[in-house]
């Protein structure tokens, strides 16, 4: 069941996830894993990073053309019990710390 993405979800996320920007200095994966962790996602920290950085390479090759497929890509990778919350949590942080030239995807979700 593919879960029901929304723009004022999508704006919650994107707000909530610029108080948690990632400082430059430190190991991005270490980072990433712990700013998760305040989203109550957990697991492997290098599962967890290989989902994101290859949630940004799909982004760069084009397989997944906007925010709402990444987040599907994403929410299908994770623990069955996590929601579509965490998966837009997850897909925020992973442009955040990975690709962030890449974040114009999460605007342009809140885009009618």
């Amino acid at each position: 069941m593919t879960p029901k993405f929304t723009a004022p979800l999508v704006l919650s996320v994107l707000s909530l996830g610029l108080l948690f920007a990632a400082p430059a200095a430190a190991d991005p994966d270490s980072v990433f894993a712990e700013e998760l962790h305040t989203y109550g996602i957990y697991g492997q920290k290098d599962y967890n990073a290989w989902i994101a950085k290859i949630t940004c390479k799909r982004l760069y090759k084009n397989v997944d053309h906007n925010a709402f497929e990444s987040a599907d890509f994403v929410h299908t990778n994770l623990a069955k019990d996590s929601t579509t919350a965490q998966a837009w949590q997850f897909l925020a942080a992973a442009l955040r710390t990975y690709c962030p030239e890449k974040l114009a995807v999460l605007q342009d979700a809140t885009k009618p």
